[in-house]
């Protein structure tokens, strides 16, 4: 006698949320491999052309486990970011330990060997580019930025312009670093570490620390018109 055959249960539905225990388990260091790999798509594409397929196939990974590890592409780029800047958002540590007088030197001389470096100079450039072309690659650098190295920096100033002046000394050294490195303009792109240094460091020390736009001098009121 033959009995009716079994039925085996059904699957049961995939849920959204952490992946399958073995695209959690693809080996050691999952994580650090897919920002390794956003870094590399970034810089490679920019942020337009990046896909969270592509990061995750970079990182030897399942695209479930890049939403798991950091939600969206955003995010993803966020985390990238913040570990490509991680030399520069060092450097308000730097300034709590220097004199008022000493400030332009230390964050000049820390910020340009970030870029004096490939290392750490390749990272940062390709946020930048993405930044550039990306309204919303642009908000996330811009929001890290912010947070992490000028508030920190305008924190340390007593002057009720901090803000505008610790903006001021970034323009003043990444307009210096693209230029040298980037655009590789002469002589500034051939000027040894330390004459870039000496050359900068009292231009962003004026900034930081400097009198304010016609401090100390007469208002002047233009003449009026002839004949009033």
């Amino acid at each position: 006698m033959t009995g009716t055959p079994s039925q085996e249960p059904a699957p049961a539905p995939r849920k959204r949320g952490r992946p399958a225990r073995r695209a959690a388990e693809e080996g050691p260091g999952a994580r650090e491999r897919i920002l390794a790999s956003a870094r590399g798509e970034f810089a490679e594409h920019g942020y337009d052309k990046v896909s969270v397929r592509a990061i995750a196939r970079g990182a030897g990974v399942d695209a479930a486990l890049v939403h798991h590890y950091f939600g969206t592409k955003e995010q993803v780029f966020a985390a990238a970011v913040e570990g490509a800047m991680a030399p520069a958002i060092a450097v308000p540590d730097l300034l709590e330990a220097a004199s008022p007088d000493e400030l332009g030197e230390t964050i000049t001389r820390a910020f340009l060997r970030i870029w004096e470096n490939p290392a750490t100079r390749e990272p940062v450039l390709a946020i930048v580019r993405s930044a550039v072309n990306n309204e919303r690659a642009a908000a996330v650098f811009r929001d890290l930025l912010t947070r992490h190295l000028l508030s920190r920096a305008a924190a340390l100033l007593k002057e009720p312009d901090a803000e505008l002046r610790v903006t001021l000394a970034a323009a003043q050294l990444v307009g210096t670093a693209i230029l040298r490195h980037v655009i590789r303009l002469e002589p500034l792109a051939s000027e040894p570490f330390e004459g870039a240094v000496a050359r900068l460091a009292p231009v962003v020390q004026h900034h930081l620390m400097g009198p304010g736009p016609g401090a100390g001098e007469p208002v002047h009121h233009p003449d009026p018109p002839s004949g009033s």
